[in-house]
């Protein structure tokens, strides 16, 4: 198994308000997919997958209509 530093942040859906929940873990796993789709599985989500240069995974989600991003770099 792959091991990452996940960044998963949620983005305020208030016009005003630019600040958004940051949380940072540890993780392991053979499929950011089926990770992903594990880490919503009580919502309704669609999303992008962006593979960086670097290696770093990156996925744009729409949970249920919040904004949310997770990003996968391998450690």
């Amino acid at each position: 198994m792959k091991s990452y530093e996940t960044v998963w942040e949620i983005f305020n859906l208030c016009a005003n308000n630019q600040m958004r929940d940051v949380f940072i873990d540890e993780i392991e796993t053979d499929d950011t997919d089926a990770y992903v789709r594990n880490k919503f599985k009580d919502k309704q989500i669609t999303f992008e997958k962006t593979v960086l240069e670097n290696g770093t995974i990156i996925y744009d989600i729409n949970a249920s209509g919040i904004k949310e991003r997770l990003s996968f770099t391998e450690i």
